[in-house]
């Protein structure tokens, strides 16, 4: 065999092998690498978007922890100013009841105070009544005088 008529042959079949495979076997890679290509470019726009909607995820939920702390702050400061105003309201009342029972026991303490003056004036009216119709049932004697005297000194 002659090494040109085998180099052509090489060279056509080589050629009628390119054509087939351009024909038949190229168009599909070609449509799977696409198809690969598109599916790679979607996925990473998808991760891209997940990242964005993440921090803007993030955001959202750092804006409403904050803002709930603030709530939380303003209810507490509510709770207070409250609890002042409730033991302010208690002490005020306390305070109204004590001076109330004061000068409710001052009052009876008054009033008793004038029963037992009264009862004493009352003790003494009578005892010097007493002694003054002792002395006058008896005789005018100086002795008998100071001796009831002393008795009259002792009752008292």
């Amino acid at each position: 065999m002659n090494i040109n008529l085998t180099l052509l042959a090489q060279a056509v079949t080589f050629a009628l092998f390119i054509w087939f495979t351009v024909k038949f076997v190229w168009p599909p890679l070609l449509r799977a690498m696409e198809t690969r290509q598109k599916t790679i470019a979607e996925g990473l726009a998808a991760g891209e978007r997940g990242r964005n909607e993440l921090e803007l995820a993030g955001k959202k939920s750092a804006e409403v922890l904050r803002e709930a702390k603030h709530q939380g702050a303003d209810i507490v400061a509510q709770a207070e100013k409250r609890a002042a105003q409730i033991i302010e309201e208690a002490k005020a009342a306390a305070k109204e009841e004590g001076d109330r029972l004061i000068a409710g026991a001052k009052a009876q303490i008054e009033q008793e105070t004038f029963q037992a003056r009264e009862s004493l004036r009352q003790r003494v009216a009578g005892l010097v009544v007493a002694g003054a119709e002792k002395i006058l049932e008896r005789e005018v004697d100086a002795k008998a005088h100071a001796d009831l005297l002393v008795t009259l000194e002792k009752q008292l």
